[in-house]
């Protein structure tokens, strides 16, 4: 069984569902009766749910509409047995132009079928290469959340939340492990050659720590803690800053 100074550290692997067996009842029975542990697990669960929010991919607005009108132009395919067979062109007159269409037909046949061919091995290495893509897009994210699930687990991981107008940031960190993720829900959107760039506030200088992907999402921040004292956002070029090019619209601190 798990000690009862153990069990105050065990609110993040709890909110995480990452919890079982006799050491899951020894904590609920515990959470029931210490209201900073519950406390602790509320939080949790609501940087969880924050998490995937900011990591979920809304479809365009105008998608169902464009399905919708575009049902009506799609021409429904007959059964096999109701296609009916290929017509037939008709034969030319005279004996010289049949022999000579004779002659050349392979021909017709070989370029229609190269063509054919090279027209659906382009679309089939396009569709490969997009199919490759999301498939790269979304073994990131997976490996992003499974990290920043694993980190609200560490036994000391504490969170801040701040705000940025309708956006909502949160950090998770841990000393023990010397490491920090942020995520990021409603943030306003940024024009065209900017990006929101993370930073370790180390009592007051600024190290680069990461760029936010758009407008939300989580990431784990580069590099260690090093006694940081909190973590900033400020809105930089793309590709990010060496330094801070103005006021950070987001400082968290780690208190």
């Amino acid at each position: 069984m798990t000690g009862g100074a153990e069990l105050h550290t065990l609110t993040g692997a709890y909110a995480a569902h990452a919890l079982e067996g006799p050491e899951l009842a020894e904590f609920e029975r515990h959470l029931a009766l210490c209201e900073a542990c519950a406390l602790e697990v509320r939080e949790f669960a609501a940087t969880l749910a924050r998490l995937g929010a900011a990591e979920a991919e809304t479809p365009p607005a105008e998608l169902r509409a464009r399905v919708m009108a575009g049902i009506g132009s799609v021409r429904q395919l007959a059964p096999p047995s109701a296609v009916p067979p290929p017509e037939v062109p008709p034969q030319p007159t005279g004996r010289r132009r049949r022999s000579k269409i004779v002659r050349n037909w392979p021909k017709f046949v070989l370029a229609a079928s190269v063509a054919l061919a090279a027209a659906l091995g382009g679309l089939a290495v396009d569709q490969s290469r997009r199919a490759d893509e999301a498939d790269a897009r979304a073994a990131q994210l997976q490996a992003q959340q499974a990290a920043f699930g694993s980190l609200l687990t560490a036994p000391d991981a504490r969170t801040a939340t701040a705000t940025a107008g309708p956006g909502v940031g949160t950090v998770v960190w841990s000393q023990s492990r010397g490491q920090a993720g942020f995520l990021a829900s409603g943030m306003p959107a940024l024009p065209a050659g900017k990006t929101y760039e993370l930073w370790f506030d180390d009592a007051g200088t600024m190290r680069p720590a990461g760029l936010m992907p758009a407008s939300g999402g989580s990431l784990l921040l580069q590099g260690p803690l090093n006694g940081a004292v909190g973590v900033g956002v400020t809105v930089e070029p793309e590709g990010g800053s060496a330094h801070p090019s103005g006021t950070p619209v987001m400082l968290l601190p780690f208190s």
